[in-house]
C-alpha cells in the first residue's frame, strides 16, 4: 500500500534539511540564550550587542542560530534568508531563587517561531530534575503543536539536579538522549562525555540525530575542535557552540573552523589555522 506524506510531516522535513547543513545531515548552530539564561556577564564588550555577533557568525556561514523570540526580532535583517533560524520556546533567569533552578518556564510559543519564519524551536528538559514532570508535560505540548505546523524540535536534553554527581556520566547522558527522542525530540543537545568513545555510545543509544552542547569556553580553539573531531567520529551531527565562538576575538573565525570539522572531516590543526 502506498503511503502519503502528510502537509506537516512536508514541512518537517524540507526545515530539518536547511538545519542539517542543506542535505549532508550535519549542522553548526550558533547558541545565543545566554542572555535570559545567564545575563550580559557572559558576553565580551565587542558582542554584547547580539547584532554584532549574529552578523559576524552568520556572514561566516553557520548552518543554523538558536536564539530567544525577542533576539530574533531585534536582530533580523542581520539572519534573514542567510540561515536557518530555530526559536528558544522556554528558559530561566539565574535571579531566581535556588528552590527555582531546576526547571524552565515558557517564553515563547510555537505560533511564535512560525510568525518569525522559524526553521525550527528548541526547549530544554532537565531530566531527572526535581520539576522533571513539569518540564516534561511542557515539552510534550510543545512537540504535539509542532507535528501540526510541521515544525522541526530540538531538545535540550540536560540531565541535572542535586542528586546527580557527575551529570556528564555516560550512562546518565545516554538515558536522557533516549528519553528525549522517544517523547518526540526531532533533535538533541546534550553533553559531552568526555570520550570519543563514550559519546559513541550515547549516539548508538539515540535514534535521532545528536548535537554537542558546546560548553564553557575551552583554553583555546584547537582544544575545542579537538572534543569535535571526537564527536563526529562519534557518529554525532554536530555541535551547538556559544561562548567557545561569541567569547572569542574572531567568531567568524572559530566557525569557520568548526564548519570545517563537522562538514569536511577536517583536522582541527589545519582548521585552526588562521583563527
Amino acid at each position: 500500500m502506498k503511503v502519503f506524506n502528510t502537509v506537516s510531516s512536508v514541512g518537517k522535513s524540507v526545515r530539518l534539511n536547511k538545519i542539517l547543513g542543506n542535505g549532508d545531515g550535519k549542522a553548526v548552530m550558533l547558541a545565543m540564550d545566554h542572555g535570559i539564561e545567564h545575563g550580559p556577564r557572559d558576553f565580551p564588550a565587542a558582542h554584547l550587542d547580539p547584532r554584532v555577533i549574529i552578523g559576524k557568525v552568520v556572514d561566516s556561514g553557520v548552518d543554523a542560530i538558536m536564539v530567544p523570540r525577542g533576539t530574533a526580532r531585534l536582530t533580523w535583517e542581520t539572519w534573514a534568508n542567510k540561515t536557518a533560524l530555530v526559536i528558544k520556546l522556554t528558559g530561566k533567569t539565574t535571579l531566581r531563587p535556588p528552590e527555582g533552578e531546576y526547571t524552565q518556564d515558557p517564553i515563547a510559543t510555537v505560533r511564535d517561531a512560525v510568525a518569525l519564519g522559524a526553521d525550527g524551536v528548541s526547549a530544554t528538559v532537565y531530566w531527572g530534575a526535581p520539576y522533571e514532570d513539569k518540564m516534561l508535560a511542557q515539552f510534550t505540548a510543545i512537540a504535539a503543536e509542532c507535528e501540526g505546523f510541521g515544525m522541526p524540535l530540538l531538545n535540550l536534553a540536560y540531565p541535572r539536579g542535586p542528586h546527580m554527581q557527575n551529570k556528564e556520566d555516560v550512562e546518565i547522558v545516554r538515558y536522557a538522549a533516549r528519553a528525549a527522542a522517544d517523547v518526540g525530540a526531532d533533535l538533541i543537545k546534550t553533553y559531552y562525555t568526555g570520550s570519543r568513545e563514550t559519546f559513541a555510545e550515547v549516539v548508538k543509544a539515540c535514534p535521532v540525530p545528536v548535537l554537542m552542547s558546546g560548553g564553557a569556553k575551552a583554553k583555546t580553539p584547537l582544544d575545542f575542535l579537538k572534543v569535535v573531531q571526537n564527536i563526529m567520529e562519534a557518529g554525532a551531527a554536530g555541535v551547538v557552540v556559544g561562548r567557545n565562538v561569541f567569547q572569542h576575538e574572531n567568531p567568524g573565525g572559530v566557525i569557520k573552523a568548526v564548519m570545517k570539522v563537522v562538514h569536511e572531516g577536517a583536522d582541527p590543526d589545519k582548521a585552526s589555522k588562521g583563527i
